[in-house]
């Protein structure tokens, strides 16, 4: 018991030291361990399943939704997550982790995780809470509209986003952009 402790106390005065000196780089630019890259991918994952287990969607298969969600997604999302035919940005190009790219990928999230993703953040990587400033019902316009991304080109995406303005569905949450 006493190595028990012993190796304990170690082991704190260790990582005191380490951050102390500040040993470990948080830059965005330095990677991670790949033991520590799917350590975190792990805890990531399993907090989003457990904390999205419960949550029920609406029908996302909605056009109404869907075309919500293109104007938002357009006027929030395309900084980090791009869209169909965009070239990679700045602000995308330095984000660690990287975000998914939605039109260029097959997100593997369910829509209750997407959910609870776009609503609470996630931390250290970049992504906002939007629940501050959008209600549920907001928030799942945008999880309809991620879920036909994929399948949408350039052209398809201009003219759903075009479409959305020309109906006035602006978002205003009382932020300027």
């Amino acid at each position: 018991m006493k190595t028990i402790i012993l190796s304990a106390i170690s082991g704190l005065i260790i990582g005191a030291l380490v951050i102390w000196f500040g040993a470990y780089n948080v830059a965005a630019n330095d990677r991670h361990f790949s033991s520590t890259e799917k350590f975190l991918e792990l805890v990531r994952n399993r907090s989003i399943s457990v904390r999205s287990d419960d949550i029920l969607a609406p029908d996302l298969e909605d056009n109404k939704l869907i075309k919500k969600g293109a104007q938002f997604y357009a006027e929030m999302c395309t900084g980090c997550h791009l869209a169909p035919g965009m070239e990679q940005t700045e602000l995308n190009a330095g984000l660690y982790p990287q975000p998914p790219v939605f039109s260029q990928s097959d997100y593997k999230n369910n829509s209750a995780a997407q959910f609870w993703i776009i609503k609470n953040g996630l931390k250290m990587t970049g992504m906002p809470a939007w629940s501050p400033s959008h209600t549920d019902e907001q928030i799942w316009t945008m999880v309809a509209f991620i879920s036909k991304l994929k399948s949408l080109s350039a052209e398809q995406y201009d003219e759903l986003t075009q479409a959305s303005e020309e109906d006035g569905d602006h978002h205003d949450s009382g932020h300027s952009h």
